[in-house]
């Protein structure tokens, strides 16, 4: 899948049906001179539902299609017969999705499992037909209710990208590399900053023929849980992956400095990210000279206790099936 086909944000404007109007009809048949109000009532109009689907892993398709309109009730008949109701417009989204209100920012939907289903705005009721009003004073109502109007909504549409493994780190850090290397998955690499704008899945073949997913998020700087750079626009890819790959380059002068960055943005974002499971993978090790790596191994074992760190390189395979292993064994 490219980048520019990597859709995780957009806005939508829908509308319910509006609800179809009450008939005002007075029966006559051949034999019956004053049969009495006989309207049927308008049928419902048709609601806005979001359903999740598990087929689906973007929200490419909102990317030309951005306003849904549910079908209008039908008006009331005679003999009450009622209004056919409106057709519900069905809107369906990626597992993962989270949809707001544009205005309040309030979660009305979020899609957890394939299936999930909500009606987030109500179709418009129908009106009442005129044979409601009959009363002992009133036998021969001429009127009938109109059908409510259906109501419209603007929409934020977010995809918080479901993988099992989430690489994490500071721009350039090899993520993208290290991607390419786990799987057939072929993102934009290249030697500057923010090579990477939108995540990308990749799934890894292990051994046995299991299989997992992983995602390459683009990188954290100082101040993205504030929105400082991608921000906020990427940060909430990380919530739903079960262990984040910590990645941090050999090249890194200092190595308490730039883990200490990361852990601190991810906990400034969301608290609950420190009770996910980590991997801290040192990257880039073949680009690193032996007397340099040595000290720069030595700092970080020193540095960093509650890890265990697992030193790589992408380029010439070194500690590549290892990690494979290390990351299968922490998710089963």
């Amino acid at each position: 899948m490219t980048e520019d086909n990597f859709v995780d944000y957009v806005k939508i404007n829908v509308k319910s049906g509006d609800g179809g109007k009450g008939s005002t009809h007075l029966r006559r048949e051949k034999f019956v001179a004053k049969g009495g109000p006989d309207g049927g009532n308008g049928g419902r109009g048709g609601h806005i539902i979001f359903v999740s689907d598990k087929n689906l892993w973007t929200l490419y398709h909102f990317k030309f299609k951005k306003h849904f309109k549910a079908e209008n009730g039908g008006d009331g008949g005679k003999s009450r017969s009622s209004g056919s109701n409106g057709m519900d417009q069905v809107i369906k989204v990626p597992v993962g999705t989270v949809v707001k209100d544009s205005e309040t920012n309030e979660i009305i939907f979020e899609s957890i499992d394939d299936g999930d289903k909500k009606i987030v705005v109500q179709g418009g009721k129908g009106g009442l037909g005129n044979w409601n009003f009959k009363s002992s004073t009133n036998q021969t109502p001429k009127y009938a209710q109109p059908g409510i109007k259906g109501i419209e909504k603007k929409f934020i549409v977010e995809l918080k990208v479901l993988a099992d493994v989430g690489l994490v780190g500071l721009p350039n850090s090899g993520k993208s590399t290290l991607l390419s290397v786990l799987t057939d998955a072929k993102p934009k690499i290249a030697d500057y900053e923010f090579t990477t704008l939108k995540p990308n899945l990749g799934i890894v073949n292990h051994r046995d023929f299991n299989t997992f997913v992983i995602s390459d998020i683009p990188g954290i700087i100082e101040g993205a849980s504030k929105g400082k750079g991608l921000g906020h626009h990427f940060l909430r890819h990380i919530e739903r992956n079960s262990i984040l790959c910590v990645l941090i380059s050999a090249e890194t002068k200092n190595f308490l400095k730039t883990f200490n960055i990361i852990s601190r943005e991810l906990n400034n974002y969301n608290t609950e990210l420190n009770d996910k499971e980590k991997v801290l993978v040192i990257s880039k090790c073949d680009l690193v000279e032996p007397k340099t790596f040595s000290k720069f191994k030595k700092d970080a074992m020193s540095s960093i206790k509650d890890f265990k760190i697992h030193f790589i390189s992408s380029v010439s395979m070194q500690g590549i099936q290892e990690l494979k292993d290390i990351l299968w064994q922490k998710l089963n």
